[in-house]
């Protein structure tokens, strides 16, 4: 596991873009249409995600992303852990799981389309 993104849920993108971009002054790095962008983080490889979720679907709180080889083999390896839900990517999977203290845990890989 690779920590990769900081995810950061927000409910308004624009408002939240002129924070981590205008006031902070953090390099945008990439987006993904209307919903989600992120940044460089200033002397770390790892990137804040901003994302508005939408509607349907689990609801994911702010945590780690952590890279994986394979998400559904990392879940057949762990069973017992408390997983909270799955999505398709554009490259791959994610699936979010959380610690005993209720934290949420985020997994990815790019392991190329899972929708089929």
């Amino acid at each position: 596991m690779k920590l990769t993104f900081l995810y950061q849920p927000v409910t308004d993108l624009k408002a939240a873009i002129a924070l981590y971009r205008d006031d902070l002054g953090f390099e945008e790095s990439w987006r993904e249409g209307e919903s989600t962008v992120a940044f460089r983080l200033p002397g770390t490889e790892v990137e804040l995600m901003l994302d508005v979720p939408p509607d349907t679907g689990p609801r994911w709180g702010a945590g780690g992303f952590y890279a994986v080889d394979d998400v559904d083999e990392f879940r057949r390896a762990h069973p017992d852990l408390d997983w909270q839900g799955e999505i398709d990517m554009p490259d791959g999977k994610g699936a979010t799981f959380l610690d005993p203290s209720g934290n949420t845990v985020h997994l990815f890989d790019q392991t190329g389309d899972h929708s089929g």
